[in-house]
Parts: C-alpha cells; sequence; structure tokens
C-alpha cells in the first residue's frame, strides 16, 4: 500500500472510513456498467424556464481583445505545459474509465491535464460578450464558445477519461455550463445536452465530496458546482438535496477556512485568493436569484478580504506562501462582484490567529514574518515548512522571495523541495525538513510555532517566535527568531537555539533572481529595481553566495506553476552544540548601520530577551 493511502488511513475516523468504503464500493458499480455499456443515471427533465428565470452572477473587469483573439486562434490555459503533451494524454485516456487511468512519473501532470478542461477560456469570452457592444463580433464570438463547450462534452462523456478523476474539477465546470444555458443560442438539443452534463457533474460530486480529512478548497469548489446545479433543478428531488447541501457547507466551510483574523486555514496566500472568490461568485449567486442569507458569510468574507489586503503591495503583488497551482475560481482576469474594503497602511500589523506580523518601513519596504502553523489538520496539504521565514518587498519588488511551488505532480524530488525548510528564508537543522513530509501533500509531524514577545519600547519593536518542528529529533533542537525594527527602516535578526546534542544549522535567504547581489565591506548589497537593501551576517563566518544547485536542491525561484529558475541564496553553516549557535543578520532597506550602532542594539536585544 502507498504512503499516500496508509497516510490517509492513519488520518482517519471510522466514519470517515465507511464513507472512503461507500465511495469504493460506488466507483466498483460504476465500472460495471461502464464495460457494460449501461446507463449510469436518470436525468429529469425540467423547464428551460427554470434556467432563464435565474440569474447570473456579475463577472467583473475587463477582458481585452487580444485575450479574446489568442482564444479564436487556439490558445488555452495549460500552467506552461506542452500543449500537445496534455492533447495526446487525454486522447489516449478518452474512453478510459476514470479509476483505471496511470498517473505514474511518464505521465503529463495531472493538475495540468485537468486545467484546460476548467473550460475558463469560454469563461472569457462569455464575459467579453456581455460586456461588448459590437454585436457583429460578439455573434462570432458566441459561436466559437457554443462549439467548444458542446465539442468538450460530447468527447468527454461521464464517467470516461481524467477529467472525472477530480470531482473539484466538476464543481468548477458547472458555472461555465450554467453561463452557457444563460448567454449562448441554442437549440433544444443543445440546450439539453449542457443541462446533462450539469446533471451528472452535480450527481457524481454529490457521491464524493471532500469531507472528513479532506475538507479544504476542494470542498469549495465541489459546493459551488452543487449551489448552480442545484438551483438549476430545484424543482427534482435531487436538485433541492444539491442547493440545501452546497449551500450548507459553504456556511460551515467558510468558518473553518477563515480564521478569525480573517487569515487562511491552509496557510497559502494563493488558495486564500482563489477560496475567497468562488465565495464571492456564491454570495452574488444567491443574492440574485433569493437562495439564502448571506450577511454572516458576507462580514467574514470582509474581514478576509482586508488581511488579504494586508500583504498586498502597492501592485497588487503578494508573497506566494504556501502552495499555489495558478488556479482562479472563475477565470483569469475576471472575478466576481466583491465587496470593497478599505485598507489603511499601518507599521505594525499583527495576525494572531493566522501567524503573520507585517512591518512597515518609512521607505517603502516590508518584511512579512511568519510565525503560522504548517497549515489545516490533519493532512496539512497544501502547507510549507516556512516556520520562523521572512520575505521582504522593497518599492513593491521581491528582494527575499518566498521560493513558490513549481509542480504537484511527477517530479517527486522537487516537490519535496519547494515545500521544504531549505528552500525558505529561515534556519534548517541537519538538513531536514521542520515537518516530515509522507507524500506531495501530506505531512506528518507537525510544527507549532508560538509568539513568546510582541512588543514596542521606545523607537523600537521587537516580536520573538519559536517553533517546536525538530523536538522530533533524537536529540532535539528548539529555534528561536526574534526580529527587531528600529530607525523606521532597519532590521535586526537574531536566531538561537536550544536542545541537545551537536547538529548542523543552515541559514538562508533567497533573493528574487531579477536581484542584483554584490558585496563591499562586508555588507551584501542586493536591488531590484528599487533602492538598495543592504544585508550582513554579525560574525566571524559570513555568507557565501548560492545558485541554483542541484545536490543537494537549493537556489531555486517558481515564478508560476511549471516553471523553475536558479535564483541567488546567501548562505551559512554552522555546526555545533545547539547552545552555542546562533546567527545575526542585520538588513538596512537605507544605508548600512555603523558597526558601532550595530553591537550597541545588539546588545540591547540580548537584555531584553
Amino acid at each position: 500500500m502507498s504512503n499516500k493511502y496508509l497516510s490517509r488511513l492513519k488520518n482517519s475516523s471510522l466514519p470517515e472510513l465507511s464513507y472512503r468504503a461507500a465511495q469504493f464500493f460506488l466507483t466498483l458499480r460504476l465500472k460495471s456498467k461502464f464495460f457494460k455499456n449501461k446507463n449510469y443515471i436518470n436525468i429529469p427533465g425540467i423547464d428551460p424556464e427554470d434556467v432563464i428565470n435565474l440569474k447570473m452572477p456579475e463577472l467583473c473587469e475587463k477582458v481585452s481583445i487580444e485575450t479574446v483573439e489568442e482564444i479564436l486562434s487556439g490558445f488555452i490555459f495549460t500552467l506552461n505545459t506542452d500543449k500537445k503533451e496534455l492533447a495526446d494524454f487525454e486522447a489516449e485516456n478518452r474512453n478510459v474509465f476514470f479509476a483505471d487511468i496511470k498517473t505514474g512519473p511518464d505521465a503529463p501532470d495531472i493538475r495540468a491535464v485537468w486545467e484546460p478542461a476548467r473550460l475558463q477560456h469560454i469563461t472569457l469570452l462569455i464575459a467579453f460578450a456581455t460586456q461588448s457592444q459590437n454585436s457583429s463580433s460578439t455573434e462570432s464570438i458566441l459561436k466559437f464558445a457554443k462549439n467548444e463547450v458542446l465539442q468538450w462534452i460530447k468527447t468527454n462523456p461521464f464517467p470516461a477519461g481524467p477529467h472525472y478523476m477530480s470531482v473539484m474539477e466538476c464543481g468548477l465546470r458547472i458555472p461555465l455550463f450554467f453561463f452557457c444555458l444563460k448567454i449562448l443560442k441554442l437549440s433544444n438539443k443543445e440546450f439539453m445536452l449542457i443541462l446533462s452534463a450539469v446533471y451528472q457533474h452535480a450527481w457524481w460530486i454529490s457521491k464524493r465530496l471532500s469531507l472528513y480529512s479532506s475538507l479544504g478548497n476542494h470542498t469549495v469548489c465541489e459546493c459551488i458546482g452543487l449551489l448552480f446545479a442545484g438551483a438549476i433543478y430545484k424543482k427534482t428531488k435531487k436538485g433541492v438535496k444539491w442547493l440545501h447541501t452546497g449551500i450548507d457547507i459553504l456556511n460551515k466551510e467558510l468558518k473553518h477556512q477563515i480564521l478569525e483574523d480573517g487569515g487562511p486555514v491552509e496557510q497559502s496566500l494563493s488558495y486564500h485568493r482563489f477560496v475567497l472568490d468562488l465565495y464571492w461568485l456564491a454570495v452574488d449567486f444567491i443574492e440574485k436569484n433569493d437562495l439564502g442569507v448571506t450577511e454572516e458569510m458576507k462580514k467574514r468574507l470582509i474581514r478576509a478580504e482586508q488581511f488579504y489586503g494586508a500583504f498586498m503591495t502597492d501592485q497588487g503583488e503578494t508573497p506566494s506562501i504556501g502552495d499555489s497551482d495558478d488556479g482562479f475560481a472563475i477565470a483569469p482576469f475576471i472575478s466576481s462582484l466583491r465587496e470593497k474594503t478599505e485598507q489603511k497602511r499601518q507599521e505594525i500589523t499583527h495576525f494572531k490567529h493566522s501567524g503573520y506580523t507585517i512591518i512597515q518601513t518609512d521607505n517603502h519596504a516590508s518584511l512579512i514574518f511568519d510565525h503560522g502553523s504548517l497549515g489545516m489538520a490533519p493532512l496539512y496539504n497544501h502547507g510549507h515548512a516556512d516556520a520562523l521565514s521572512v520575505t521582504l518587498f522593497k518599492d513593491g519588488n521581491e528582494i527575499f522571495v518566498d521560493p513558490g511551488t513549481y509542480r504537484y505532480n511527477g517530479v517527486p524530488e522537487w516537490r519535496r523541495y519547494f515545500k521544504g525548510t531549505r528552500a525558505h528564508n529561515t534556519v534548517t537543522v541537519d538538513g531536514l525538513d521542520q515537518a516530515v513530509q509522507e507524500t506531495g501533500f501530506i505531512w506528518s509531524h507537525p510544527f507549532h510555532a508560538k509568539i513568546l514577545k510582541n512588543c514596542e519600547q521606545n523607537d523600537t519593536f521587537l516580536i520573538q517566535a519559536e517553533h517546536d518542528g525538530y523536538d522530533r529529533l533524537k536529540k532535539s533542537v528548539r529555534h528561536k527568531r526574534t526580529i527587531v525594527f528600529l530607525n523606521k527602516t532597519d532590521f535586526l535578526i537574531k536566531d538561537t537555539f536550544s536542545g541537545t546534542g551537536a547538529h548542523a544549522f543552515e541559514l538562508n535567504f533567497h533573493l528574487h533572481p531579477d536581484v542584483t547581489v554584490s558585496i563591499q565591506d562586508g555588507w551584501w548589497q542586493v536591488i531590484n529595481n528599487s533602492g538598495p537593501v543592504f544585508l550582513k551576517l554579525v560574525d566571524t563566518v559570513g555568507f557565501s553566495l548560492r545558485n541554483g544547485e542541484k545536490k543537494p536542491l537549493c537556489g531555486w525561484y517558481s515564478p508560476c506553476y511549471g516553471i523553475k529558475l536558479k535564483c541567488n541564496l546567501l548562505s551559512c553553516e554552522k555546526k555545533g552544540i545547539a547552545e552555542s549557535i546562533s546567527f545575526i543578520t542585520v538588513i538596512c532597506t537605507n544605508k548600512p548601520l555603523e558597526d558601532r550602532i550595530i553591537f550597541e542594539r545588539i546588545k540591547q536585544i540580548e537584555k531584553q530577551t
């Protein structure tokens, strides 16, 4: 049995095991019918007026004519994977029962296979057509969209092919099917074909909902599908159940997904944005069609938007904390109607529940300190082992970066690296991660981080936190990081350790690939389309500059899914007894501090801590 299934079993309750068993036997029954060419689902007829009377949620932001022309010329979203490779895999498995499809190392990343089948290029065409005043071009665009969606449905009959392996993907397609029913000029036969696809997708979701240890953003996607399908089929028993289930779980999961301070339980900013957009889509659809009450939902969403906004630069960029698969709730460049939130920049912004502190300097730099958890228990699927890591922006440009994600599937060594501790701006002990990677998505022995001090005194702000990720070692180690913000522009970062035995300690700071780096008088100067930032290790042992190494992997950065680049890395390794090891890093976002001032400040810190 694979690590994946063993890890899931270890984290499963009896009700979950029963639920999984029911899904397993359903798959066997479906497979039997598949090979006997029998009907799987009896699809009820409904009055087309039931669809016509529903109102569409609003699709915001303008779609450019250049984007439309690209799609009309054959562009689809592929997550930077070769289009032909994905098409060949899809064609090879089109008539294969979904559970029999092989996704080994020789196959393309299954996440990339699913991306074009979200059909979000069609959503963009529909959004453009609804916004366009040019009726002649609109007609040809909508005709193209109609041919695309009908062709997809015909060539991907349920339950064959890779696009029924994940019901999350089914959930994301249903709103697009609804837009097609509302906007496209369809014959009765074409209308019924899309309606049937909605029903099949929703039925499949209802049988395989991501519950128990699988709760997460997948669940939200699935319930969005049930919400739309339930509204369409609300005069049927199944439709009523889907609608009730979708809204009920969305309400419950919102309190699970979004913490009290508005942060994400999954410890991923990318998935936080994804989940928020799904919820705003749901809110707009529910309100426009009088399907329920959304006031409490909106209150929590506004809090979550304020959290997300605190991480955003003036250019709209955010660090890639945690996993990211570059997924969109509706489509790239498109969002649903959101309530506006005001975001006031504060010098110190502290998020107690989600575990982040953001420090803004007087010269437009911002340092983000991660003292949060690994992610969402019990599997921690999208969290990274980044306890006590920092990222740094200046003038909206990334200086110290979170590494990103690169890929989920097919490259296990790279998946381990990008999730792991060495890829983050923190300290690695004995080359190990702060938690144990069981699979590409499952962690065990999760670390716990906590704030020890958080105070302002005179002209300084001090925050101190520790994590217990290396308590699991035979000779355990605790890592404590103290960050002092002084002069409104400068930082001192002190890393200390407690524990037993001798270990190897490695401190890393990853620089954005666009950063230029040089050293003078002991100071590393880094520049990325903004004024310089100066970095110095106060020690007889200084930083060494590394870049894109493979044994071991270090000095890599992923700007988007499927792409990895070499990046510079300032690294320092020390070996010794935990209590005898420390690192003191000085970061100046304006100009280098004098050594005299640095040592005075260090003495002050030691008295405070």
